[in-house]
């Protein structure tokens, strides 16, 4: 009996400096891997992703070909290489998953060229719907967890599916994505990163957090053990020295943290992950010690905003005195902390940017070397809260309506997503209600801080020009006067200078 094919796509997003292992692809391969032959194309590093796919259309049959899509720069490549398909074999679903269709479901499947939209984890579901291709009935489809479909003209949201664990799913296929060595680049930590996730999920409700409209609370461990096997598997097969973990959030709480950090200490692989303030500032001296062995190099922290109250209001759940705290740790134990900020939430928009940007000065007092990342508040569709509550099958698909309290109207097709004002919005580089004044003050904020403090992940800047750049930018940022930064600028067109803001991990 012949295997059904499966195409796994990812549309360029990124940068050649900034290429990965396909995570999300490689997961969905191993869970094939006994159900279906299958062929990924990365257009992050497929010089034209769309020849790639009508080429093994035109090769052979396809049963299925499955686009993942992250909101934001994706979604223009994602909406190109579908129409592709659908012009080169009109008879192969389209079928799109990741965080675009799952917070805009509705959106997603009103495109002429997606068939099918999985929600969420789309492991299951994916494997659920190519047991029904390939002319499936709508009796068929109803029963599929997590699908989004069109019944004739109607679109249906099939209820929820509960997630899992890493545990529960194969070790993933890294040979499938040809030369490994493709993805393992240069970075702050080694000459050849690896990628890992070895949690998914958050147990916390940032309001800003695309995360919490995936996962909604959940979240889920790997075992130690495995992220043993995965990450000596990539030393050993590949030649990996150092890791970047993509956990949603990889300190979940210490004791839980204890046993992959026991395994990191004995890999002593240099290495980079998401973590919370309040959760790295509450470790211990012992687990500091620990973290310190396993060559903890660099963490991505969310800080977010300058008072507790607005940290409140964001329901992050941390307070202002652990980002103090976690900086002074981690100068201790030479950790690069990333701290994220969230600027100007529509409630006092000016306020808040003054106050976080001289909160930002006072931090790097207490820790130079600091890494600061400065965005934009934008909130995220949040499913209804009284679903948590209730029995998990229920319909909760993400929801939002408007794009702040006061509008405007979300798109309602791919193709409305692609204009820049909602690519700004949803990665964080603009909202509705920030004036023109607030934007520069920002923007001239960032210039002459990254200035001052060129980041440390620059290695190709040399230590002169970085110290010309240093000095030039010291009045402004002493006396807070950024506008216009003339001379900087001047002086950057032949210095070039890394900016973490747009080059980070």
């Amino acid at each position: 009996m012949r295997k059904p094919k499966v195409l796994l796509i990812n549309p360029k997003m990124c940068s050649p400096r900034s290429v990965r292992l396909p995570l999300s692809l490689l997961t969905l391969g191993a869970v094939l891997e006994d159900r279906a032959e299958y062929e990924i194309i990365d257009g992050n590093v497929e010089p034209d992703a769309v020849a790639q796919v009508t080429r093994t259309l035109r090769n052979g049959s396809c049963d299925l070909a499955a686009v993942t899509v992250m909101p934001g720069p994706q979604v223009a490549p994602a909406i190109e290489i579908s129409a592709a398909i659908r012009a080169a074999s009109p008879d192969t679903p389209v079928v799109w998953g990741g965080y675009f269709p799952t917070l805009y479901a509705s959106a997603a499947i009103n495109a002429p060229y997606v068939d099918y939209v999985i929600r969420g984890q789309g492991e299951p579901t994916l494997l659920e719907l190519l047991d029904r291709l390939p002319s499936p009935d709508a009796a068929a489809l109803a029963e599929v967890a997590a699908l989004t479909w069109k019944n004739g003209e109607a679109v249906v949201h099939n209820h929820e599916r509960p997630f899992h664990s890493p545990d529960e799913y194969p070790m993933l296929p890294y040979e499938k994505c040809g030369d490994v060595q493709r993805f393992l680049r240069s970075s702050f930590m080694g000459s050849k990163t690896a990628v890992h996730q070895c949690a998914i999920g958050c147990r916390f409700h940032c309001s800003f957090c695309g995360v919490v409209s995936m996962f909604n609370g959940f979240t889920r461990l790997e075992a130690a053990q495995r992220v043993e096997g995965a990450l000596t598997r990539l030393r050993d097969q590949y030649g990996a020295n150092a890791v970047q973990f993509y956990d949603h959030n990889f300190f979940d709480t210490e004791e839980s943290s204890l046993p992959v950090l026991e395994v990191l200490a004995r890999l002593k692989m240099p290495w980079w992950c998401y973590a919370r303030a309040d959760a790295l500032a509450n470790f211990s001296t012992k687990t500091w010690e620990l973290l310190r062995a396993s060559r903890f190099r660099m963490a991505y922290i969310g800080a977010e905003a300058a008072s507790d109250e607005v940290l409140k209001r964001m329901r992050k759940g941390s307070k202002v005195k652990h980002t103090f705290e976690v900086a002074s740790r981690c100068r201790e134990y030479g950790v690069i902390p990333e701290f994220s900020f969230v600027l100007g939430g529509p409630e006092d928009p000016e306020g808040e940017v003054e106050k976080t940007l001289a909160f930002i000065k006072r931090l790097k007092q207490v820790h130079p070397q600091c890494e600061v990342i400065l965005y934009f508040y934008s909130p995220t569709p949040q499913r209804d809260p009284a679903w948590r509550k209730a029995d998990p099958s229920r319909l909760a698909v993400p929801l939002l309506r408007t794009y702040g309290p006061e509008g405007p109207q979300l798109p309602t097709t791919p193709e409305e997503w692609t204009q820049s004002r909602w690519i700004d919005y949803v990665c964080h580089k603009d909202a509705p209600w920030l004036s023109p004044k607030i934007r520069q003050r920002v923007k001239d904020f960032s210039r002459v801080l990254y200035c001052r403090y060129p980041t440390v992940q620059d290695y190709a800047t040399p230590n002169l020009g970085k110290r010309v750049l240093e000095i030039t930018a010291s009045w402004r940022y002493s006396s807070g006067r950024y506008g216009n930064p003339w001379e900087l600028d001047l002086l950057r067109s032949f210095i070039p200078l890394r900016e973490p803001q747009r080059e980070s991990l």
